[in-house]
């Protein structure tokens, strides 16, 4: 796909600490459309999805705060990004928090069935596993939970959206990066059957080695590969704007050989960067970074 859509989702409710809505403005002025126009692409900004804030809403649910407004933005979402397939174009989606995956995964699922017949790859590139659910979850925050929803499971109001359900399979779906799991979320990250590679085989085995492994996992079968990045993956020192931060993430060389080997693949479908909140920032470095990272997955050369 030479055309990029990109979707602003300001979506401020999954999470326990207020910034992430400001995340699609961060990336608009670290330049992200002008930046990949520059790379050959056709790029329209689809502006942003209206999302309610906090402040106005009646929490519910302890155990899924604001399960259902969150439900609301990613159901629009999923019909956006499934627009943006239809019109032959990528969309990446620009966070807002993680719960926003519930939503473009479901549209590129429902793009590669209908298209192709076939199964979505999904690379979930995180410090967090994002599979706990209303039942295990400590503190009741959404965005921990989408990738239990996107493989079938709680919350069911994120599971249902779009028309495949599973979204994914476990057999081609990867987590790259992951360091900080909860006690009960291990048990389900290790049940679940999900290919998982923490930051101690990354150490081990080397970036290179770990990402083509993931792609192959991701890739082989399917109708192509979803990459959804959070942005907290990438150690503080060069992210330090992300809600949850957590110290021995990937470095920058690191973060930029994940996408550039998905690029080589030639395998992406459509892309996810959330997470950056830019009130714990520091001169817009998070969102500069990411900007960096969606032009080394669209495939831009070093030579």
């Amino acid at each position: 796909m030479k055309s990029v859509h990109i979707i602003g989702v300001p979506l401020d409710l999954g999470g326990g600490r207020r910034g992430v809505d400001m995340g699609p403005s961060a990336f608009r002025i670290a330049g992200l459309g002008e930046r990949i126009s520059a790379l050959g692409y056709t790029v329209v900004d689809k502006g942003d999805l209206p999302a309610p804030i906090p402040e106005t809403q009646e929490l519910r649910d302890e155990h899924k705060k604001y399960i259902r407004e969150i439900a609301k933005v990613c159901q629009k979402l999923y019909q956006i990004a499934l627009g943006s397939f239809d019109e032959g174009a990528m969309p990446i989606v620009l966070g807002g928090d993680h719960s926003v995956g519930a939503g473009s995964v479901a549209a590129a699922t429902d793009w590669a069935k209908k298209t192709k017949d076939l199964p979505m790859g999904l690379l979930w590139v995180d410090a967090h596993g994002d599979m706990n659910t209303p039942a295990t979850s400590l503190s009741g925050n959404v965005h921990g939970m989408p990738l239990a929803a996107l493989l079938g499971g709680e919350p069911a109001e994120l599971a249902k959206i779009g028309t495949v359900v599973p979204k994914v399979l476990p057999a081609h779906t990867v987590l790259i990066g992951v360091r900080n799991l909860d006690d009960r979320e291990k048990i389900a990250v290790r049940d679940s059957q999900v290919h998982v590679f923490t930051m101690k085989d990354i150490d081990r085995q080397g970036i290179a080695s770990i990402v083509e492994q993931a792609v192959n996992l991701a890739g082989n079968g399917t109708a192509g590969i979803h990459v959804s990045f959070d942005m907290d993956v990438c150690d503080p020192l060069i992210a330090p704007g992300v809600g949850t931060p957590v110290k021995g993430g990937l470095d920058y060389r690191e973060a930029h050989m994940v996408m550039e080997i998905v690029a080589d693949s030639g395998l992406l479908t459509s892309l996810d960067l959330v997470e950056v909140n830019p009130t714990l920032d520091v001169r817009n470095m998070t969102a500069q970074l990411g900007t960096e990272l969606a032009l080394s997955v669209l495939g831009m050369k070093i030579l």
